[in-house]
């Protein structure tokens, strides 16, 4: 049966992997407005319609996104990358196809099933540093967020590592929208998360340290959770004081980070209308609220652009200068003004959703069945 199912998921992938990789030639041209941002203005998945943009900072881009869409199901991830750009490409390599590979082995689609991938995606990205730290040793410090969303079949499942955020616009009282966080951040500025390392590290005083006024692990690194970041999980990619910034002076007793994601389950009811899906620089600068009041009164189209601007406004405001004088600043240098930051957002068509309610005896195969002939990576070359 198994090897059916295989054949068909092999089917499907054909036509997917073939437009996997997107540049940014292949998008909406925004480059007279902003040389650094680029967008899809508005496409079609299998519930409805989505919406993206990405704006770089840094010199290289750590951000890496995708949107993966079938027939009854689709996939969205963003990957908000730290210390260089392969922990988040590789995990836009992976992580999805190791979620179908585990969905078609368990006839199912669950919470364990996203944790098995997440699972998957960390040891195939450790196995990849521990074969090539000996010629690049900053690969231990390289690591990346993960959050990941699937709508599948009137379902919504998020998992996440570290501090993006998905946000789900639902219509309240008086036809208002409300805007509800939907995961756990896993970032040493909360309280929680702070307690919460202290309980499982009590005989290290170090574990979180106050410094430049930024709670950090270990003085190093402000997300508990990541995939990647080895020279924190395992003593074997430790690194030595030639790399001060990364250097441990004790050695590694017990991990310090993990990749065990957060994750839940929502049935999506009529009055749920979209879900944003970002990377935590679009969270610096504007609220949950104030992100799904700009998606509810403004048109679909272009509105991840929209949101976009509104943070990079706020972001030049900060700094006492026109968002008009940030876009002349270069990559690099634009990091002193804003994060790489990577806006997905998904809108649900409620009769589309009907549509394909599953019948009882549907399994998984109807997931492997989805894989259908639209794949976006979000990313620049």
């Amino acid at each position: 049966m198994f090897s059916w199912l295989a054949r068909i998921a092999w089917t499907c992938w054909k036509p997917v992997r073939r437009y996997a990789r997107m540049s940014k030639d292949d998008l909406d041209d925004s480059s007279l407005e902003d040389p650094l941002l680029w967008c899809r203005s508005l496409d079609k998945h299998s519930y409805g319609e989505f919406s993206f943009a990405v704006v770089q900072a840094n010199e290289v881009l750590e951000d890496q996104s995708q949107v993966e869409t079938g027939r009854d199901a689709t996939f969205v991830g963003v990957y908000d990358g730290h210390g260089g750009p392969d922990a988040s490409r590789f995990i836009s390599d992976h992580l999805f196809l190791h979620l179908m590979r585990h969905a078609r082995e368990k006839g199912a689609l669950s919470e364990d099933i996203l944790r098995s991938a997440f699972s998957a995606t960390e040891d195939g990205f450790l196995t990849l540093v521990r074969r090539t730290c000996g010629i690049k040793p900053l690969m231990a410090a390289i690591g990346s967020c993960c959050l990941v969303g699937v709508v599948w079949r009137g379902t919504l499942y998020v998992a996440n590592l570290g501090d993006s955020r998905a946000v789900i616009g639902s219509l309240g009282r008086s036809n208002k929208i409300v805007g509800e966080q939907l995961n756990k951040e896993h970032n040493a500025s909360l309280e929680e998360v702070r307690q919460e390392l202290r309980s499982l590290h009590p005989n290290d005083s170090h574990i979180v340290v106050m410094k430049h006024g930024v709670w950090r692990i270990k003085g190093i690194i402000q997300v508990s959770r990541s995939i990647g970041d080895a020279y924190l999980k395992r003593p074997e990619f430790s690194l030595d004081p030639t790399f001060p910034r990364f250097h441990l002076p004790e050695p590694l007793g017990r991990p310090v980070l993990t990749a065990e994601p957060s994750v839940c389950t929502r049935v999506l009811q009529p009055n749920d209308k979209f879900i944003i899906f970002a990377s935590d620089g679009l969270w610096e600068h504007m609220t949950n609220q104030e992100a799904v009041e700009i998606v509810h009164n403004n048109p679909r189209a272009g509105i991840a652009k929209r949101l976009l601007k509104t943070a990079l406004s706020e972001a030049a405001r900060k700094r006492e200068m026109r968002y008009d004088d940030l876009k002349k600043v270069e990559k690099g240098v634009r990091r002193f003004f804003h994060d790489d930051i990577t806006i997905v957002v998904i809108f649900i068509d409620h009769d589309l959703l009907e549509k394909k309610q599953p019948a009882p005896e549907l399994s998984v195969k109807g997931f492997i069945d989805t894989v259908g002939p639209s794949s976006f990576n979000i990313f620049k070359d």
